[in-house]
């Protein structure tokens, strides 16, 4: 992945250094209207990142010390570590083969009375099917968290992929398609939990810094609980307003080049690769294949292999269950992110990407399988 940056963005930055406020404020503030429009969002909340994204979120549903909440593995650890971060238990749930996304079966399984809230992952973009797992969730009387982290752009049925969620968090990492730097969003449909969000990122103040000097006049905070530093920049909201103008033509660059791979990958007998689900579109934050069954060597040999001709590639989405942090964590059986995760791995995709660099990536994986098989 390569920022899709620019001079827009650093002029845009620059304008924000001169004004001389640079902490949380108008920048902000139009960056979480603007995201919550594109995003179908009643409304949209910075942060600094995602995983605080998540962690507010759960905070807010009251989510804590005894309860348990339900997480795919088959994600970037910060999914399970929100749970951890209130004090729950994450349970890790299975994934479809084929999506990479939790299922209305796969949670049904391991939800239990202590179930408090549902994290499910737009994973890589791709959208899990959301009226079936909300439907679960309604019918268990269990909150669900949509983790957006990768999947600005996507769509579920014809609409952007979070649209009218109750709360979902965004991130602007690098590796996204939109960037900040570092940064995020919560987006939420009802008025008085954004507003209590609002307060909970900004130290609990019942007024923050920004209405304070607006105002013009006294005005003295309260705190009226304790809250968090979980604060985005006017420095970074300028270059999300850029990043948010340009997201249409980047996603549209990024499932052209997904169609080529497509069509050049098609040839390679049993390699799959990920694709757009039946009820909607992934904007293609990662493009990543699973090797053929007769492939006789791991995921790092091909990635060593592609190395070798200067092509970076990832290993798969991570198995959180599998990871040191997560070693006490209850034994789970989920043969789909096992597999997923040591058969798969991410190809280098990004905006400037040429048909030359994607042939070197092409020839580099076919030669790579052809050795072992």
């Amino acid at each position: 992945m390569k920022p899709f940056l620019g001079e827009e963005e650093a002029l845009a930055a620059a304008e924000v250094v001169r004004s001389g406020w640079v902490a949380q404020g108008p920048r902000v503030a139009e960056f979480e209207q603007a995201f919550a429009g594109y995003a179908g969002a009643g409304h949209g909340i910075a942060v600094s990142n995602c995983t605080t994204g998540l962690h507010l979120a759960l905070h807010l549903l009251g989510v804590g010390p005894g309860d348990e909440v339900v997480v795919p593995s088959f994600s970037f650890i910060a999914t399970a570590n929100a749970a951890k971060y209130v004090g729950a238990t994450p349970v890790f749930a299975d994934v479809d083969p084929a999506t990479g996304n939790v299922t209305p079966e796969t949670l049904d399984a391991v939800i239990t009375p202590r179930t408090t809230a549902v994290i499910a992952v737009h994973q890589g973009g791709v959208p899990f099917d959301v009226d079936a797992v909300r439907a679960l969730c309604d019918r268990r009387g269990i909150p669900l968290v949509h983790d957006s982290a990768c999947a600005a752009g996507s769509t579920y049925r014809g609409r952007p992929v979070s649209s009218g969620a109750a709360l979902a968090a965004w991130s602007f990492h690098p590796r996204k398609l939109l960037t900040t730097g570092e940064g995020g969003m919560v987006t939420a449909e009802d008025a008085e939990w954004a507003t209590r969000l609002r307060k909970l990122r900004e130290h609990g103040m019942s007024v923050s810094a920004a209405d304070r000097h607006a105002q013009g006049s006294v005005k003295l905070e309260a705190y009226e609980e304790v809250g968090f530093n979980f604060r985005m920049t006017d420095m970074q909201a300028a270059v999300g307003l850029i990043q948010l103008r340009k997201l249409p033509d980047v996603i549209a660059r990024r499932r052209e080049l997904a169609g080529r791979y497509h069509k050049l990958l098609g040839e390679v007998d049993g390699l799959r690769c990920v694709a757009d689900p039946e009820y909607g579109t992934t904007n293609y934050q990662s493009f990543w294949v699973v090797l053929p069954d007769d492939y006789a060597g791991t995921s790092v040999d091909v990635l060593t292999a592609l190395q070798a001709r200067g092509v970076s590639g990832r290993r798969g989405i991570m198995a959180s269950h599998l990871e040191p942090a997560y070693a006490d964590a209850p034994k789970a059986d989920l043969p789909v992110t096992e597999h997923l995760t040591r058969r798969s791995i991410i190809l280098p995709l990004y905006h400037q990407m040429t048909e030359a660099e994607q042939d070197t990536v092409v020839s580099g994986l076919v030669d790579a399988l052809r050795g072992t098989r």
